[in-house]
């Protein structure tokens, strides 16, 4: 059963994702962040938290409070980085995707963020 991007149920399928997927769990290690994602799409932002703590990512939709940063794209971009048609760090250095708060502590979680659209893969997710 597909699930729609950027719902409840596809955070939820996310969340289990990630923490179902061993490579993405071993790159997040001894890592923490809180990561706050803002959407733009034709109806509005679209707002989702990312926490990584104890080995384990929590994804819910909404807003987390003290974020470590602030991650912005629109709707297509958001889309290629889960599909993994588009790296982050591309979207970053070519202006699709701003960040706001601790860049630094972003640059250290690499490996995470390489991970991710390996463990997102298999969620029927209808874009």
């Amino acid at each position: 059963m597909s699930v729609k991007f950027l719902t409840s149920e596809w955070a939820s399928a996310a969340q289990d994702a990630m923490n179902g997927d061993e490579a993405f769990v071993a790159a997040i290690g001894g890592n923490t962040a809180r990561l706050q994602q803002v959407v733009s799409t034709p109806d509005g932002d679209k707002r989702y938290y990312v926490k990584l703590e104890n080995g384990a990512a929590e994804v819910a939709m909404g807003d987390i409070d003290n974020p470590d940063a602030t991650i912005s794209q629109d709707y297509d971009t958001a889309k290629g980085i889960s599909t993994g048609e588009l790296s982050a760090v591309s979207a970053y250095m070519t202006g699709k995707l701003r960040v706001t708060g601790d860049l630094m502590k972003l640059m250290t979680m690499q490996g995470v963020l390489t991970q991710l659209p390996n463990a997102l893969k298999s969620i029927d997710v209808e874009y």
